[in-house]
């Protein structure tokens, strides 16, 4: 690839995978604050999954370039970035522009990704390792002895969310079509077919007193059960709302009802908890702690990873001028890991 020429995936508008579109362009100049980032890995998320249909509840408008996240190497610092950055390889957090050669980044935002770990590895970690890291220890604060249950146990989060409940001591019950249970049981978790009629009937079965957190992805209706499998105590971690993935109408609202039942069942008098979470939040009140939080998160997952606690899951790895595949097997429903894209 010619390091001196751009090239990006566009989402125009909702589009099938195919109407994705490649174009190509003039890398970007670092301004003040800013390094050029070299891309070497980013992939394909939920998230860019909603916002190809136009469900990501706070995506910009049409179009733009999608990409939540990546892994490259700093080509060019800005003014009041040290030169020595230029050459390191980091990992970025950025919620659009990620599906690109060269995406530009404020150098407050980026992670030293350790020796040792290649880009692949490291870019299924960052968006899926930090919404992993911050929900179990910072938001349900599990410890070893808990017993939790993680839905798409097999998935991009989920995956990462079974090893390190496992890696703190946690009992992990985890939901998952059955071609992957073998594999679940080999990582040391009680797989149920998220298929099956009653998968609430089935968790219960296995823990009749109730569980310490469950870690929701789906939403919708079923949130509902999710909040009556906790014990007292127990906490309630949602973070998506992938039964609404193909619904009609307004985006925003699938969140405002999570939204309004999270904040219901924490009024109630009663030992339990609940969370709505987002990686971004709270970024608007104080950057510089979501920054310090991302840092301090990245890193302990990295290390995770180093330790042998964490496998990075790279489901497939794609050129970026083959976005349309990429995108139709992360959605496929037939993969365990990340769909990763390299330039």
């Amino acid at each position: 690839m010619n390091t001196q020429e751009l090239v990006e995936v566009v989402l125009p508008g909702t589009v099938e995978p195919k109407g994705l579109q490649v174009r190509q362009g003039t890398v970007p100049t670092a301004g003040p604050g800013q390094v050029v980032i070299r891309m070497e890995a980013t992939g394909v998320s939920f998230a860019e999954q909603q916002m190809r249909r136009g469900r990501y509840y706070d995506q910009p408008p049409f179009p733009f370039v999608p990409g939540y996240d990546l892994v490259g190497t700093v080509l060019a610092t800005g003014e009041g970035v040290s030169p020595g950055l230029a050459g390191t390889r980091v990992a970025a957090l950025v919620k659009v522009g990620g599906w690109a050669s060269h995406v530009l980044v404020d150098a407050a935002d980026v992670v030293p990704v350790p020796d040792g770990i290649g880009a692949a590895e490291a870019e299924t970690l960052v968006l899926n390792g930090i919404t992993a890291w911050q929900m179990l220890h910072r938001k349900a604060r599990v410890r070893a002895g808990h017993t939790v249950v993680v839905y798409g146990a097999n998935g991009g989060v989920g995956s990462v969310l079974v090893q390190l409940a496992r890696a703190a001591g946690a009992r992990v019950i985890g939901t998952a079509s059955e071609r992957h249970h073998d594999a679940l049981r080999e990582s040391g978790v009680e797989p149920v077919d998220y298929r099956a009629p009653d998968v609430a009937a089935r968790v219960r079965a296995l823990a009749p007193r109730g569980v310490d957190a469950v870690f929701d992805h789906v939403g919708g209706p079923g949130i509902v059960d999710s909040w009556r499998l906790l014990a007292p105590g127990g906490t309630l971690v949602s973070y998506g709302s992938a039964a609404t993935r193909d619904a009609q109408g307004s985006k925003q609202l699938p969140v405002l009802k999570l939204l309004g039942r999270v904040w219901l069942w924490n009024a109630l008098p009663n030992r339990r908890s609940a969370y709505f979470y987002n990686v971004w939040a709270g970024r608007a009140l104080s950057k510089n702690r979501f920054r310090t939080r991302l840092h301090t998160d990245l890193t302990q997952v990295f290390a995770a990873l180093g330790r042998g606690e964490v496998t990075a899951r790279i489901a497939a790895e794609l050129p970026l001028a083959q976005i349309a595949d990429a995108v139709r097997l992360a959605e496929s429903g037939t993969i365990a890991g990340k769909v990763v894209l390299k330039p």
